[in-house]
């Protein structure tokens, strides 16, 4: 547990082990700062639709892989 109570989640983000206290993946997004918008994610080898980031509550060992689109160009 956090010092605030909340539950310390450990996921592999990217390849790399990280401890969260983001209950959902809508709120991981919005910790690690990126626009939920803009990305894709895909969890334990399955994409994740947009509509379900609310819903879709982060476990221990969580494999996740957040694609950021960035726009630009000629």
């Amino acid at each position: 547990m956090h010092k605030n109570g909340a539950k310390m989640v450990k996921i592999l983000l990217n390849g790399e082990t990280r401890e969260v206290t983001a209950g959902n993946l809508a709120a991981l997004i919005d910790e690690i700062g990126l626009d939920g918008r803009k990305v894709a994610v895909e969890r334990n080898l399955e994409i994740v639709p947009r509509s379900t980031y609310l819903a879709t509550e982060l476990e221990d060992g969580d494999r996740l892989e957040i694609v950021h689109f960035v726009g630009g160009g000629n």
